[in-house]
């Protein structure tokens, strides 16, 4: 009876400890004012958006095949556009397409900062042309949203850094330290061999030019609503490293000859075994640092009685490593994938192939490379009479720090612009140009200041691209104060 009161005890005491924890587990108080609205010409950047999805910017992966002709019809929008970008910042072409803003500050001494963006954009997929609502290079405005290919990936960043660009001008703000706006012309072009923001780096260093810091695409600001869980709030992802890039081709050789003689396994038949060792065989999951921090921002924001568990995460990690491992798009956040893309065999229905080939996409976390990658594919593949090629690659980035000034300014602005803002570094799952400045930066972040619900995301690349005009503005907010910022001493 004794031993059952201390028991019991003890769980009550367990009980209520947890619960001050819970009550203690809460955001950092942040007396962060309110950022002073100012008045935004929305309008000119409605418009001048809407000209900029109309130039059919669209980078192809063979350089012959892209037609130069609609970047240089960009080139001269931008001018005509901005004419106190033109007036008083040095505009320089990096061939073929690449473009260099230099806004000299006050201050030369001190290591610039640069705003990144690509002026390329995807093609619309051969046969959907049709599938869109308004043609996807009108550009067209019906007052809610302006459709259209690149408006959210990137055009509107890249106008709305402009926009902020010649306010100041126009504002007759100077800034101390230089700044750079860099755009790159086939950032879509994945693990480009001739890559436009390494012909930009490659330019910048030559001229013993290191950053201060690099602001890129990357995340968005998510409306984050689970009643009863986590309420009216908004997760602003801000990128501090991103995953690598690979396309590997694994071949099979066989003997051929006619179909109507088959052998038991013909060259895809063998190949259906190696589909399945690397699919049975996925690369091992952990949490790294930005999720565990990205966790915690969550599960701090959470509501009281949720916060009872929440306070708990480091013992919810295994658990919580076990679920996402079964959900692609949060298994992608905590392990290299292996996505199986491509296949081919015979030229002909009625040929026994004598060779086989698929094609193999990795997204790598960041400490895995590309050699790492080969030695995987060798390791869990039975068959070792399988040929490995690299087709295309591109590592894995470092990661930026999060106590940075940079960092900092990103931040705040975030909370003064939405103060229901949980502001949390993450690992960008897709590529950027920024991760080609490394050579000559330290401080890369990706975060684009932009209210996106995930359906409107999933339209980047895909049909009925578009932009809410609703979110516009805060757009410009953002950048033009992060300018004000990031480039004072």
């Amino acid at each position: 009876m004794k031993k059952s009161k201390i028991i019991a005890a003890a769980a009550a005491t367990a009980a209520v400890a947890n619960a001050v924890h819970a009550a203690c587990f809460k955001p950092k108080e942040d007396s962060i004012p309110l950022l002073e609205r100012e008045p935004e010409n929305v309008e000119r950047y409605r418009k001048n958006l809407s000209k900029a999805i109309s130039i059919k910017t669209i980078s192809r992966r063979d350089p012959e095949e892209t037609d130069w002709a609609e970047f240089e019809r960009f080139h001269a929008f931008l001018d005509e556009a901005y004419p106190l970008i033109k007036e008083k910042l040095e505009k320089e072409v990096v061939p073929p397409a690449n473009l260099i803003y230099r806004w000299k500050g006050t201050k030369p001494e001190l290591d610039p900062i640069a705003l990144c963006a690509h002026q390329d954009v995807v093609p619309v997929s051969s046969g959907t042309e049709q599938d869109w609502t308004h043609p996807a290079f009108d550009g067209y405005d019906d007052g809610t949203y302006i459709w259209g290919r690149g408006a959210l990936d990137m055009k509107n960043h890249l106008i709305a850094v402009m926009e902020s660009v010649e306010t100041l001008l126009e504002q007759g703000f100077t800034p101390e330290r230089d700044v750079y706006l860099l755009f790159g012309d086939n950032e879509e072009v994945v693990a480009s061999n001739d890559n436009g923001a390494t012909a930009i780096m490659n330019v910048l260093r030559d001229r013993g030019i290191h950053l201060d810091a690099v602001l890129d695409e990357g995340g968005a600001m998510l409306p984050v609503d689970i009643k009863d869980v986590i309420n009216n709030k908004y997760l602003a992802g801000i990128g501090v490293a991103e995953k690598g890039y690979a396309d590997i081709e694994i071949t099979l050789s066989a003997k051929g000859g006619h179909s109507s003689q088959p052998p038991k396994h013909t060259a895809l038949g063998q190949m259906a075994d190696v589909i399945k060792d690397l699919e049975n065989n996925q690369f091992k999951s952990s949490f790294n640092s930005s999720m565990k921090s990205l966790f915690d921002s969550i599960a701090r924001n959470c509501t009281y009685p949720v916060r009872l568990i929440t306070c708990n995460l480091p013992a919810l990690y295994p658990a919580l490593l076990q679920i996402c491992k079964l959900i692609p798009p949060a298994a992608c956040m905590i392990r290299t994938t292996t996505g199986i893309t491509m296949a081919s065999g015979s030229p002909a229905a009625n040929v026994l192939p004598q060779r086989a080939s698929i094609t193999v996409n990795f997204r790598a976390m960041p400490g895995t490379t590309t050699e790492d990658l080969v030695d995987h594919i060798k390791k869990v593949v039975r068959n070792k009479n399988i040929e490995v090629n690299v087709i295309n690659s591109k590592e894995a980035s470092k990661f930026s720090p999060t106590d940075s000034r940079a960092f900092g300014i990103i931040s705040k602005l975030c909370k003064s612009i939405e103060p229901n803002a949980i502001v949390a570094p993450y690992l960008v799952m897709g590529g950027t140009d920024s991760c080609y400045y490394e050579p000559i930066c330290e401080n890369i972040y990706r975060y684009a200041p932009f209210k996106v619900n995930t359906s409107l995301l999933l339209c980047t690349h895909g049909t009925n691209e578009r932009i809410p005009v609703s979110i516009m503005g805060e757009g410009l907010l953002f950048f033009r104060n992060y300018i004000r910022q990031a480039s004072a001493e």
